[in-house]
Order: C-alpha cells, then structure tokens, then sequence
C-alpha cells in the first residue's frame, strides 16, 4: 500500500474560532496548504479579513459568522459550504475562551460560560459537522485540547476542566464515529505568543515560569501548529484517531531542567 502523503489538496475545511490566534494560523495554514476554509467566528469584519486572505492565496472561502452556542449558527455554516463548496472534509474546533481567578470565590455563572463554550461547543460543532461527515462516509476533525487536559494551571480551573473534558470528548467521538470513516484527534498546543498573551509571558512570573519549564527556552510561534493539524487532517493520519497530538516545546516531559 502505498504512502497516502500529507495532501489536503482539494479538500474543504471549516475552522471555527478560526480568524485570531491559534485558529487563525490554523487557517492560513491549511489554505497554504491547498485546502478550501471557511474560517468562521462571532465578528463578521474578522470573518471578512480571514476570507480575503483566503482567497489571496487562490482558495475558495465564504464569509459566514457563527457562535458555538448557538446550533442554528453552525447548521447555518454547514448548509452555506455545502451548497457553495460541496462538502465538509475537515473540522477544526478552535473557539474558546479563559479567565484566571481563586476558584474557592470562581462565580458559578463565569465557570458555566466557559463550559459551555470550550465543552459544550466543540460538541456542538462534533454534533452537527459529525453527522455531514458520517453521511458521507469519511471526515477529520480536530479539537484543540491544551497542557490543562493533562496538568493543572495555577487558577484557571475552569479552563482546566473544560480542556480535560475535550480530551475526553475526542476520544469517546473516535470509538464512535470510528467505524463511520470520521477519524476524531485534538491538538494540545503548549505556550503560544498571541496578541492576548504577550504582555503575561514576557512581564510576568507566570510567563517566567512558562518558560523556564519549556525545554526548547522559548515560546511557541502559532505557525508551528500548522503541520500537526496538516497531518491529522490529510490522509496520511488516516489510522490515527482518538489521539491527543502535543505540540509543546517539551513542556510535559520537562522534570528538571538544569
């Protein structure tokens, strides 16, 4: 059997949350890479930005907003692909949102919006780009897990278990779907610099400490989440499913550093 290779040529992708940060690498990435995105988010100028830098690279896209709260949103989103691009081959889940605080005082309201946002929304998006990919027989999706679905991170607990639930999620959608053809992996990006976390890792202990237990001595830079995400979402990943894919620096093997 031959070698399938890492081609996602002619394939199309929906990234959701994918127009800043991470998502938005993952995006461009994939585009570079010969797939069509739809890169889709709540703010329709940043939907419109990612789209034109879509098509500059010579892909099909569209321009369509969606919040993963809001299921009608993302059957919205599938329906617009389908019937302007053809189909959805790959997924990738990347909204999600954060807040530090002691979790003894952590306002009930704020925990439960973070859930359903990380957990309960890469669900929404699983359930319906699942049930297109099971239709049609075969599919990717990727979820962005994070080190918290692994170790804990000083007073982010609710972060922390959202991410560990998504974990949880991509493994039970994997023997699930498994037989359908739809392989189901997460990402679980280490440090990465973004234009929300610059001033945390550079003028904090925090970001000190993030370094320190990084054993490459640096930061992530997004575009190097791109080949993991090429390669669980190509055909050479074809066996692959279920599997948390840790893009870190080192950072979980680190013990002691010096």
């Amino acid at each position: 059997m031959a070698f399938k290779g890492l081609d996602v040529n002619g394939k199309v992708a929906v990234v959701v949350g994918g127009t800043s940060g991470i998502g938005r690498a993952l995006t461009l990435g994939l585009a570079e890479a010969g797939a069509d995105v739809v890169a889709t988010s709540r703010r329709v100028d940043q939907v419109r930005e990612t789209q034109a830098l879509i098509q500059a690279v010579g892909r099909r896209s569209l321009a369509v907003t969606s919040d993963v709260g809001d299921c009608a949103s993302l059957e919205r989103v599938l329906t617009e692909t389908v019937a302007k691009l053809g189909n959805v081959d790959i997924l990738v889940n990347c909204a999600g949102k954060t807040k530090r605080g002691s979790t003894l005082d952590f306002d009930e309201a704020t925990w439960q919006d973070i859930l359903d946002t990380n957990l309960t929304g890469t669900l929404r998006c699983c359930q319906v780009f699942g049930r297109h990919m099971i239709e049609q027989g075969n599919g990717r999706i990727i979820n962005i897990a994070s080190l918290s679905s692994f170790v804990a991170l000083y007073e982010v607990a609710a972060y922390a278990a959202s991410k560990a639930a998504v974990a949880s999620l991509t493994k039970s959608l994997a023997v699930e779907w498994a037989r359908h053809g739809v392989c189901v992996n997460a990402i679980a990006p280490g440090v990465f610099r973004t234009a929300l976390n610059s001033e945390l890792l550079d003028n904090t202990g925090r970001g000190k400490e993030f370094l320190m237990r990084t054993p490459m001595g640096r930061f992530g830079l997004v575009e190097e989440l791109v080949g993991a995400a090429i390669y669980l979402a190509s055909d050479a990943a074809s066996y692959v499913t279920g599997e948390i894919l840790v893009v870190d620096g080192g950072f979980l093997a680190s013990g002691v550093n010096q």
